[in-house]
C-alpha cells in the first residue's frame, strides 16, 4: 500500500547494492553516533582491532540471534582486545531497548541515512539492509569478512580463531564471526 500521508518520510539511501569488502583492503569510514550519543569516528579507532557488524533491524528474530551471539562471544573477543560494534539503521532509543532487553555489552552505531551500510556493502539491490560483519585489525584494515546475508538460514562459514591475534595483524581472509542461525534461546530480562 501507499504511505499515509502523515507518515514520516523514509531516507533515500545512495547505494542500491553495494559490494561486499574484502580482506587487505582499507576499511571504510566510522562516523556514526552510538546509542548513548557517542560519536564514533574511524580516526578514534586506529590503533584498536575491532569487529564491526551491520545488521538490518533491532529486536528482529535474526538480528537478535545475531546479537545474542556477539553477547556470548564477548569474552572470547575481549581477552584478543578486540572491541565490537553494531550498526544498523535504527535510532538511539531503539538500540538503548534492545542493549537492555538482551543485555549486550557493546555499543550500537546508527546509521539512519544507510552511509554505512552502503560503504560496508551491507544494501542489496532495491536499498534493502543485508547482515555483513568484519574483523578490522588495528592498523584500519580489513582481515576478515563474513559474507552478506540477508536471511538467518544463511550463516557465515568460519568462526573467529581465537589463537590467531588480528589485534597484532593475524591472519587474512574469511572468519566466522557470530552469524545468525535460528534459535529460540535469546534472552529476555
Amino acid at each position: 500500500g501507499r504511505p499515509r500521508a502523515d507518515a514520516p518520510a523514509r531516507p533515500r539511501h545512495r547505494d542500491l547494492g553495494g559490494a561486499p569488502r574484502k580482506p587487505g583492503e582499507a576499511a571504510p569510514g566510522v562516523d556514526a553516533t552510538g546509542e548513548k550519543g557517542r560519536q564514533w569516528r574511524r580516526a578514534a579507532l586506529l590503533g584498536r582491532a575491532y569487529v564491526l557488524y551491520v545488521y538490518p533491524r533491532d529486536e528482529t528474530p535474526g538480528c537478535t540471534v545475531q546479537a545474542c551471539a556477539f553477547r556470548d562471544a564477548w569474552k572470547d573477543f575481549r581477552e584478543l582486545q578486540i572491541l565490537v560494534l553494531g550498526v544498523s539503521r535504527d535510532g538511539p532509543e531503539e538500540h538503548r531497548r534492545f542493549i537492555e532487553r538482551r543485555r549486550l555489552p557493546f555499543p550500537l552505531l546508527c546509521d539512519a541515512d544507510g552511509t554505512m551500510h552502503a560503504a560496508y556493502g551491507a544494501t542489496m539491490l532495491g536499498g534493502l539492509p543485508r547482515r555483513v560483519s568484519y574483523l578490522i585489525r588495528n592498523d584500519g584494515h580489513i582481515a576478515a569478512g563474513s559474507q552478506p546475508h540477508p536471511r538467518t538460514e544463511a550463516p557465515p562459514e568460519h568462526m573467529v580463531d581465537p589463537a590467531t591475534e588480528p589485534a597484532a595483524g593475524g591472519q587474512t581472509g574469511h572468519a566466522k564471526l557470530p552469524s545468525c542461525g535460528r534459535s529460540g534461546d535469546a534472552p529476555t530480562r
